[in-house]
């Protein structure tokens, strides 16, 4: 991949690895800052004048790698950089590039604003041409709003002053990597990557800012020992050409979990003579899923879902991983205690730990950070969780190691004789998903209230601690009556139609070993679990097993979710601390995995 950075600029590495151009240049590093606690800032002036702090973006300001480690609620912040734009991209557009802010974001270049951006958890660009040329400087500024009150998709962040329970020191404004890169005034889109299996094909869709007359798209396939395939369509007659290209059968290799083959892409936009207008590099893996009855099929057999919650916090950089070798060894960690893939937990992860789990076979569930919509007795998701939702398929849908969607999580409101806000938008955000990916199952809303009756996976959260009655809890499925979040006096779901099931959160186990036998052991305030603490480590294994062993055992059963892979804060039911130290035996978590499940046998 190309390299702009200097070694001392923060999470250096290109931002986008499923679409790379080879010219672009990182804007992380020092940015001037200033905490707007009023939201008065625009009356104040604070767009046109120098700010009086700093702070090192990509970092929120309340990490400790921002250099601030602000932690008190911030309604608005501010952030002013000049730069100047290459000389060398004369001819070109900029495009101005922000992985993530949280949570309304204008942004305004050299006094003019170009953007405005609601979402926290997915990424938006602006348009730069108009307002500052190559060779030019661009003084830019940016306002984020991150308001403490109202429905918004917050994921975990706290709107208490302190953390507690599952819920964790917020994130504001930037916290993903800000970049610019040039682009022909006709260019490509991010393209669209397809894999069919069964005929060893993909398909490639590549979104077109514009058509001239003559154009051409060409797509080149490449593995390790040269090109595989090759086609080329008409750029001049339509916004979106697709091309599909063939295998030959001595160059398929598919995709497989624990071993993540993928295939080089390159995708060139020709001009009316065949010379290259425009490029990026890209990547495919070749892999199917499917639904066979209670089953869930990756390329044609039943691998069993051994996943981890995954939160993706780290105590210095909150949200944003120091670097981007610490989003590789999580994926390590969960891989060495006998996980084979992750629930991406109430946050859209970098788009860099997708390409990791590509590259290793890691299987994820694509989620979004919806927490935040509940306002008393109703949950008011608004438009906006839609709009997001759009914005992450569309960034996330051709990587491979995506194998199912999860727009809600854990909404908990009662059906009855109206339709709300939270019908309309289950409904809204699943259609949604099916629309803009029919290949993947999705699932309406994990654990509690399925409102959509042909939710293509139903689950529950189940985080009984006592393994007998666990198992107890779970035995009715294999009559299509599993255990279901909620009950029958006040339903919170649709009824279970025999879709694939599994466990999608379950354990959580407590323990802290160095508060075992304290008088701080049983202090909620400083230390939060599920259930009752462990007392010691041998009684977390012996309870791990017991749990997990129940879920494998059970031939209707696809897979489960185990909460979770590190300590976040005062929640300390990971199996690895939230400094990713080693706090449990790891090879006996990994051993109790390690047998194949009901399902696999029986296939």
């Amino acid at each position: 991949m190309p390299s702009s950075a200097p070694h001392d600029v923060p999470r250096p590495e290109y931002p986008r690895p499923q679409m790379v151009r080879q010219d672009w240049l990182t804007l992380n590093g020092p940015w001037q800052f200033e905490i707007d606690a009023g939201d008065s800032g625009l009356e104040r002036g604070l767009r046109e004048r120098e700010l009086s702090g700093a702070i090192t973006v990509p970092f929120a300001p309340e990490s400790e790698l921002s250099g601030l480690g602000h932690t008190d609620f911030m309604e608005a912040v501010w952030y002013r950089r000049t730069v100047t734009i290459p000389a060398a991209w004369a001819g070109r557009r900029t495009l101005l590039h922000f992985g993530a802010v949280d949570h309304d974001a204008t942004v305004w270049v050299n006094g003019i604003e170009v953007a405005r951006h609601r979402g926290g958890f997915s990424p938006f660009t602006a348009d730069l041409s108009a307002v500052a040329r190559p060779g030019e400087d661009a003084t830019i500024v940016v306002r984020a709003r991150d308001p403490r009150h109202g429905p918004q998709a917050r994921g975990k962040q706290s709107t208490r002053y302190q953390n507690y329970e599952c819920l964790y020191t917020r994130t504001t404004g930037i916290w993903q990597t800000v970049w610019l890169e040039p682009v022909p005034d006709v260019h490509l889109r991010r393209p669209r990557i397809t894999p069919d299996v069964a005929t060893s094909s993909f398909t490639v869709v590549v979104p077109l800012s514009g058509n001239r007359p003559g154009g051409s798209v060409r797509v080149t396939v490449s593995d390790g020992d040269g090109v595989v395939a090759t086609a080329t369509a008409r750029a001049d007659a339509d916004l979106a050409p697709s091309v599909r290209l063939e295998l030959p059968a001595d160059r398929v290799r598919l995709w497989e979990p624990g071993d993540g083959f993928l295939y080089d892409v390159r995708i060139e936009l020709l001009d009316a003579g065949g010379a290259v207008a425009d490029a990026v590099d890209s990547y495919a893996g070749l892999r199917s899923i499917a639904i066979d009855g209670k089953r869930v099929l990756i390329n044609g057999r039943p691998v069993f879902q051994r996943l981890v919650l995954d939160q993706g916090y780290y105590p210095d950089g909150l949200m944003t991983a120091p670097t981007d070798a610490a989003l590789l060894r999580d994926i390590e960690l969960s891989v060495a205690a006998g996980f084979n893939g992750a629930r991406l937990h109430q946050k859209v992860f970098e788009e860099r730990f997708l390409y990791h789990a590509d590259r290793l076979g890691y299987l994820v569930w694509g989620e979004f950070g919806d927490w935040g919509a509940s306002t008393g007795h109703e949950q008011q998701p608004t438009a906006s969780f839609v709009t997001q939702w759009l914005e992450v398929l569309e960034r996330d849908v051709s990587h491979p190691s995506i194998i199912g969607w999860c727009p809600l999580n854990e909404t908990h409101q009662a059906i009855h004789d109206h339709v709300t806000e939270l019908d309309d938008v289950t409904r809204g955000m699943f259609l949604a998903t099916k629309l803009a990916d029919p290949t993947r199952p999705v699932i309406d809303a994990s654990g509690y209230s399925h409102r959509v009756p042909e939710t293509d996976i139903y689950d529950s959260h189940n985080y009984e601690q006592e393994p007998t009655a666990f198992a107890g809890q779970l035995s009715g499925l294999g009559k299509d009556e599993p255990f279901v979040n909620g009950g029958p006096e006040r339903p919170i779901s649709v009824p279970y139609r025999g879709q694939p099931y599994f466990v999608s959160e379950y354990g959580g186990i407590w323990w802290n070993p160095e508060l075992a036998g304290t008088e701080q052991d049983a202090d909620r305030g400083s230390s939060w679990g599920y259930g009752q603490r462990v007392r010691s480590e041998e009684e977390f294994h012996i309870r791990f097993a017991g749990l997990t062993e129940t879920l494998l055992d059970d031939p209707d059963m696809f897979g489960y979710c185990y909460t979770q892979l590190t300590d976040v804060f005062q929640e300390e039911n990971g199996v690895y601390r939230f400094d990713r130290t080693t706090k449990l035996d790891v090879e006996r978590v990994r051993a109790v995995q390690s047998r194949p499940a009901a399902s696999e046998r029986s296939s």
